[in-house]
């Protein structure tokens, strides 16, 4: 993994209004890397007021951009850690805290917050880069160690976070953020508050990690979930006679009997562990269920019946 470096407060010459300065300079923002600047400060103050932040929070901000967002959270938590990919806009950001209460309670971080070990935080309060906002997610969930997430996605990234089975856009993520989190909307937001404005509406959508965390590890459910959804109209029955999801399933399954030294499955080209599979499949009840209509907690009990029977997506 790459590691960050931390930015501090060198001297730079003063300015004023961070994005007047920024287009002044001829700093083009870069759409591959999801550079919308949040300019409403009404939204940027309905985000804050919506986070809950304590004095006594650690929050944690991906791609802070000019800062608008940023100076807010500061005067709120005890400190502000800021992932950045661009180091022109580490500078800006530096120079709008020089020299203020604000710069101590600050510290930022020059890399890719995909490519790095997420720090310690109780919330995460973000305008997410759009082209992250997936894997970003699921890194999250992974995480799993704080109190809330605030995030500015795409309007339609926000409906599938929360979208329930039968749904048109119920989906891999629906269920997976949904195991893991309870997930909210919190508000619409349109493209005229963004600079330069993006090609689609927005929602801030909220994540908070459910209290017991699942009896599952999350690489494990996703397992699941890539075959379930894979063809999430198609009945499971038929979906597990794939060849292809049949033989991955069954090297996991001889890999892990092997490694507690239990004895594998007799060679007969997959045909006893195929039975194995449509007995659990069978006996669990989901055989002629669809992913498109199972919820998390179904799917989590196909998974828990899979897995007694030694068999492993991850």
């Amino acid at each position: 993994k790459q590691k960050p470096q931390k930015q501090h407060g060198n001297k730079m010459p003063e300015g004023s209004d961070p994005l007047h300065r920024v287009m002044k300079q001829n700093i083009m923002f870069n759409k591959s890397k999801g550079q919308h600047i949040l300019k409403n400060p009404a939204v940027v103050k309905g985000m804050v007021d919506k986070a809950g932040i304590k004095s006594t929070d650690t929050v944690l901000e991906i791609g802070p951009g000019t800062g608008n967002l940023t100076v807010q959270l500061l005067a709120k938590a005890k400190k502000v850690v800021a992932f950045e990919i661009d180091p022109r806009l580490v500078a800006e950001l530096q120079k709008r805290v020089m020299a203020t209460p604000l710069q101590p309670k600050l510290e930022i971080l020059l890399g890719d917050v995909l490519k790095n070990e997420l720090p310690y935080f109780d919330l995460c309060v973000s305008n997410l880069p759009y082209q992250i906002s997936s894997p970003f997610i699921f890194k999250l969930i992974q995480h799993g160690r704080f109190r809330a997430t605030l995030v500015m996605v795409q309007k339609e990234f926000a409906d599938r976070l929360t979208a329930r089975p039968g749904d048109k856009l119920y989906s891999r993520l629906s269920a997976n953020v949904q195991l893991h989190c309870r997930v909210s909307h919190v508000m619409k937001v349109s493209k005229s508050n963004f600079r330069p404005p993006p090609k689609v509406e927005s929602a801030v959508v909220r994540l908070e990690p459910r209290v017991p965390k699942p009896p599952v590890q999350a690489a494990e459910f996703d397992g699941l979930l890539r075959v379930c959804f894979a063809r999430k109209n198609k009945t499971l029955l038929g979906e597990f006679k794939q060849k292809s999801v049949l033989q991955l399933l069954e090297k996991n399954h001889r890999a892990y009997l092997t490694a507690r030294g239990l004895p594998a499955p007799p060679a007969d080209g997959g045909a006893s562990f195929a039975e194995l599979v449509r007995r659990v499949l069978t006996e669990s009840g989901f055989a002629a269920s669809r992913a498109r209509s199972m919820d998390e907690d179904d799917l989590l009990r196909l998974l828990l019946a899979f897995n007694r029977a030694n068999i492993r997506f991850a």
